[in-house]
């Protein structure tokens, strides 16, 4: 790669992704280092964040080598790969978290379903832009249903509710950059809503059986009102709003939470890690945390306006979709506005597969935002 393209970096970007890093370090410590402390060493989660961010870093370091224009060269077997990967998961997966997520490779496991958002977001780039104003009627989005349809059911399958949320909110935000119809976008947003609302009722009703988990359906409703099961489904959420309530302005201090420090909180260092911070530092930990999301949300918007083609545009509108999405979820979940789904915070919560596939998008970020124009001198 031509090092004129370095000067050409958004370095801003990159020192937010790394601010969220640092501080989800400082987190995952506090959240981890008596309650999920592995034998002798406290701080064995954050060791092990630490390791994937170095090789996440490398990871981004070579995606900004790549002209983003090469990966939509490899659309179709790159497809191929996500489909592999996640019938792979079908037959041969390890469950964890209640879901048969995991590929294991000796010691370590990754999750394949993390990496398919990226590959959706390359190839569903690649589909847009071949259609590009062709995009005016739900016949015309066919294609694109099927395109993204055949992995995230296969992501439903494991079960995996959170990431395939993360799927449609990916399409919606790609297909509105590559020019659909708003109206359209609409129809089919009140349209989903309205069926899942009434899929979820005919089946507690026993007119029809969604494959779904007792669990993942409870998580749905009890958001409404958690104290129709504060002991069972309610609990992770009643406990994550006295967490948040309870650090008040500047919090109780790191280490000194008590609903995290006594594992009253659930998933503490990955789902529910946003409650951590509303508990031990308070507003202004939170508000800072929440600054900073804003930040890397923003310049990525920034990015896919200045891209210089409609194949950088979506994509980078597809990048951004993930992470908003991402964080409205997590963080709404655990002030109880939006249903539990297990999606992690980005950059943020433990999770090597899931660092790994942000520092992706970021690469891919960047490989736009260096290439938006002629080589500057």
């Amino acid at each position: 790669m031509d090092r004129r393209l370095w000067k050409n970096v958004d370095f801003v970007l990159l020192a937010v992704v790394y601010a969220i890093i640092i501080y989800g370090l400082v987190i995952i410590s506090s959240a981890t280092h008596i309650t999920q402390g592995g034998g002798n060493n406290p701080y064995l989660y954050v060791e092990r964040q630490a390791i994937w961010a170095i090789i996440s870093t490398v990871a981004l370091l070579v995606m900004m080598t790549i002209h983003y224009e090469d990966l939509l060269r490899m659309s179709k077997y790159l497809y191929g790969l996500n489909l592999l990967l996640l019938l792979l998961v079908e037959i041969a997966g390890k469950v964890g978290g209640g879901a048969q997520s995991w590929l294991g490779f000796g010691s370590v496991a990754v999750q394949p379903s993390e990496f398919a958002k990226i590959f959706i977001i390359i190839t569903l780039s690649n589909l847009l832009a071949r259609k590009q104003g062709q995009l005016n009627s739900f016949r015309d989005l066919l294609p694109v249903a099927i395109h993204v349809g055949i992995p995230m059911l296969l992501i439903l399958a494991q079960p995996d509710l959170g990431t395939a949320l993360v799927f449609i909110a990916i399409t919606l935000g790609m297909l509105y950059a590559a020019g659909t119809r708003p109206l359209l976008l609409v129809i089919i947003i009140i349209t989903g809503l309205t069926l899942a609302i009434g899929g979820v009722w005919a089946h507690l009703q026993g007119y029809i059986h969604l494959p779904l988990k007792d669990y993942q359906l409870k998580r749905l409703i009890i958001f409404i009102n958690p104290d129709l099961d504060p002991v069972g489904a309610g609990y992770h959420v009643r406990q994550s709003q006295i967490a948040i309530g309870s650090g008040g302005l500047w919090g109780k201090g790191l280490y000194q939470g008590t609903q995290n420090q006594l594992n009253f909180l659930p998933e503490q260092h990955t789902d529910f890690i946003f409650s951590v911070v509303g508990e031990e530092l308070g507003f202004v930990g939170a508000a800072g945390l929440l600054i900073l999301l804003f930040l890397l949300v923003f310049r990525g918007l920034r990015i896919a306006a200045q891209a210089r083609d409609i194949y950088g545009v979506t994509m980078a509108a597809g990048v951004v979709s993930m992470y908003l999405f991402h964080i409205l979820e997590n963080v709404g979940m655990t002030i109880s506005i939006m249903p539990i789904t297990g999606i992690p915070l980005p950059f943020f919560s433990y999770g090597g597969s899931n660092l790994l596939a942000n520092m992706l998008g970021i690469g891919i970020l960047q490989s736009i935002y260096m290439r938006r124009q002629k080589i500057l001198f």
